[in-house]
């Protein structure tokens, strides 16, 4: 159960971090409406915590500058879902860098009373987690230098290595930073292309902060950006199916990244790309809906020859 009492220690928390934040996320992050946060922010007021609000589009909560409180104790919950933060960002690649996770974990135990290390401990010790092996992680400082510059709307100079090995100098002006499917993407304003561009950050051997700004589109959607890009990664076979099924049926099946959909009036057109026919028809049989395939005639001689596997499995041949 979560008390509110630990919503508003939580709250301080957050105060503590953000030199502003408005009452709409701190709502969010809390999971509680923006008059609870107004409460929560009059008990601390009543404690003596000097927390100020300001109004207006860009307003928010902010502690008095200068004002600090001494560590808090982290409860057991609070331990363990750091713990299992840490486990699984090492676990799956999420952390760039296995050493700090290693290492901010043993601080973590170092510190807890012993009743609470002990219960930490054994989750460190008996936690299994099932996860496929992560690809290559960014070079150590890239994540965070382009996170930075994100955020302070800040141009950096890259070394990029493409996929052939071909290094190229580049400034760019990054939008935010993915984690997706394992691997860590950047999106921004390539100057050397003069276009919007997506890279892989553990191909980028280098990052280091401008001192030129730039500003970024409104509303620009970085993930859908990145899904669209890896879903028309040149293939050896570009893919057309009409899927005779609902757009939102087709989304709960079929990730933005694996495939761009398209309703139309006759259906859902799947477009994609990929290296192998045998693996398309069977993520489409999969799919329980009736299709037609527009594009290529060879995906019908891979759902023909799957169609003949499949009966063989419930009927064998005689003898």
């Amino acid at each position: 159960m979560y008390f509110p009492t630990t919503r508003v220690l939580t709250l301080l928390e957050l105060l503590q971090v953000h030199d502003r934040i408005s009452g709409q996320e701190l709502a969010r992050r809390l999971e509680v409406s923006e008059r609870s946060v107004r409460n929560y922010v009059a008990q601390l007021q009543d404690l003596g915590i000097p927390v100020s609000s300001d109004r207006g589009r860009y307003g928010g909560y902010r502690l008095r500058p200068g004002f600090k409180l001494p560590p808090l104790m982290f409860t057991a919950d609070e331990a363990a879902a750091l713990t299992l933060g840490l486990l699984a960002s090492r676990t799956t690649g999420l952390t760039t860098a296995t050493p700090a996770a290693e290492g901010a974990l043993a601080k973590l135990v170092r510190v807890l009373p012993d009743a609470t290390r002990q219960q930490i401990q054994s989750l460190h010790e008996t936690l299994v987690i099932d996860s496929a092996p992560a690809y290559p992680s960014p070079v150590g400082g890239v994540v965070q230098v382009i996170s930075q510059a994100t955020q302070r709307r800040q141009r950096v100079s890259i070394s990029y290595q493409a996929a052939d090995g071909t290094p190229s100098e580049r400034v760019f002006d990054p939008y935010g930073v993915v984690y997706h499917s394992g691997r860590w993407y950047t999106v921004g304003h390539c100057h050397l292309r003069g276009e919007v561009r997506m890279f892989r950050l553990d191909r980028v051997r280098g990052a280091e902060l401008q001192e030129n700004a730039f500003h970024s589109p409104a509303g620009f959607d970085i993930l859908g950006y990145v899904n669209a890009q890896i879903s028309s990664m040149s293939r050896r076979w570009s893919v057309e199916v009409l899927l005779h099924t609902s757009i939102a049926a087709a989304r709960c099946t079929i990730s933005p990244a694996m495939a761009h959909l398209e309703e139309t009036a006759a259906g859902v057109v799947l477009r994609c790309s990929v290296d192998c026919l045998d693996w398309m028809a069977y993520i489409l049989v999969g799919l329980g809906c009736d299709l037609e395939v527009l594009q290529p005639p060879e995906l019908r001689t891979a759902l023909r020859q799957l169609a003949t596997r499949i009966a063989t499995l419930i009927e064998p041949p005689p003898g």
